[in-house]
């Protein structure tokens, strides 16, 4: 049996933490959900393959502050920023490894996809 990739999801609106949780699911991946609250964020006790983050956090956590933390505890996992932006903030950038604007559940499904093994060996259908 194959293990289900595990997503990490990092938002402060726990509404976004179940709607954001429902569409990976519903992609076949394991949501696994981490509130950030005023001045932690509450990572669960599992491994995590995929971390999807929303950049807009409430409190005294920035997004950069939050992908430092992300990494110290999951090194090796890609890092998603969903943001309602157009573009990839600047401070963020060089820190991720991809962008999905909010209200794109398809591309999101696919970005993540993208960072899988099964989508790494699927052929490239942008070509």
């Amino acid at each position: 049996m194959q293990d289900t990739t595990k997503v990490l999801i990092i938002d402060d609106d726990p509404i976004h933490l179940r709607i954001y949780g429902w569409i990976v699911a519903a992609a076949g991946y394991e949501a696994l959900p981490a509130l950030v609250t005023a001045d932690r964020i509450d990572f669960p006790n599992h491994a995590a393959d995929l971390v999807l983050m929303d950049y807009r956090l409430t409190g005294q956590i920035t997004a950069v502050q939050a992908i430092a933390q992300t990494r110290s505890r999951y090194p090796a996992a890609p890092i998603i920023v969903l943001s309602d932006l157009y573009d990839l903030p600047a401070d963020v950038a060089p820190l991720v490894q991809a962008f999905v604007r909010k209200g794109e559940p398809a591309q999101l499904v696919n970005t993540l996809t993208s960072f899988t093994r099964a989508g790494a060996e699927q052929p490239d259908s942008a070509a």
